[in-house]
């Protein structure tokens, strides 16, 4: 389906199959998205005016149509995305790596500095995430694997639509350490239950659990780099954003006393956090 500005392809690249997504025209700006997510979720498209930024968000190994096979690690993705950008012979980009994805964007700008302009973090992930021993690596796992994650994503979207607000402070309490907030409003409930309706899990998020890269990755990052992380993360701890900061040589850190933690996109708070990211791009 294609439109004077969205896009929905599959590109055949040497290494696999990659699904994407393109919005708008202009400045390049290719997302690695989070986990659970694919090359549809649009929430941290918002602020980005189309006419300037071409977005491209593809589905990373493991999400949507994207292939996986030899795709495991943030390496091979960032091998698999360069295929991408070599495909559509895009100029310098604009990385940004989201929670999950984060180990795979850093991979790209460290690997290929010449297609690299800038990189921006936004809650992301920047080491190795839980180890096996980890109460919510072993909940993910079982919730999240290939062969129930259809099953659970079932039962979370009949949740919306039989208790939205449960279902919303449920995921509120993953998502923040701001536990006593109760009250969401309408819009809040809407993006929250629209990004869920979106989201699958596929063979990527049990490979989002394996992720790991050396910290002699960040350091080989050369380009200009925000980092964004709430101090109220309960997903990806703000630890990943000093981490970040402390061996990415040309970054800046930013964060942010916000309502729904891991989600900068959600809440009165947006619009800063927007703000900040337009300025740095």
């Amino acid at each position: 389906m294609t439109t004077n500005k969205y896009t929905h392809r599959i590109l055949h690249t040497v290494l696999g199959k990659v699904e994407y997504c393109s919005y708008g025209s202009g400045k390049p700006v290719l997302f690695f998205h989070g986990g659970h997510s694919n090359c549809h979720e649009d929430l941290f498209t918002r602020g980005y005016n189309l006419n300037k930024y071409q977005l491209i968000i593809p589905s990373r190994p493991g999400y949507g149509q994207t292939s996986f096979k030899n795709l495991e690690s943030p390496e091979r993705t960032a091998d698999l995305f360069y295929a991408l950008y070599s495909a559509l012979n895009l100029k310098k980009v604009i990385i940004v790596g989201i929670s999950a994805g984060g180990t795979s964007a850093i991979s790209f700008a460290s690997k290929y500095p010449k297609a690299t302009s800038k990189l921006v973090l936004i809650s992301a992930v920047s080491k190795r995430w839980m180890t096996s021993k980890d109460a919510n690596y072993k909940k993910g796992s079982k919730l999240f694997h290939p062969k129930m994650e259809a099953l659970s994503w079932a039962g979370f979207r009949l949740g919306f639509k039989l208790v939205p607000n449960l279902m919303t402070k449920t995921l509120f309490e993953e998502l923040s350490t701001k536990k006593a907030e109760t009250n969401f409003t309408e819009d809040e409930i809407s993006t929250i239950k629209e990004m869920s309706f979106k989201q699958r899990s596929g063979h990527g998020f049990i490979l989002d659990l394996e992720h790991d890269i050396n910290p002699d990755v960040l350091e080989k990052v050369k380009c200009k780099t925000l980092i964004m992380h709430s101090e109220n993360d309960n997903a990806v701890a703000p630890e990943m954003a000093h981490h970040a900061n402390q061996h990415i040589e040309k970054s800046a850190l930013k964060t942010y006393d916000n309502k729904w933690g891991h989600l900068l996109w959600v809440g009165e708070e947006a619009s800063l956090c927007i703000n900040d990211l337009m300025e740095f791009i």
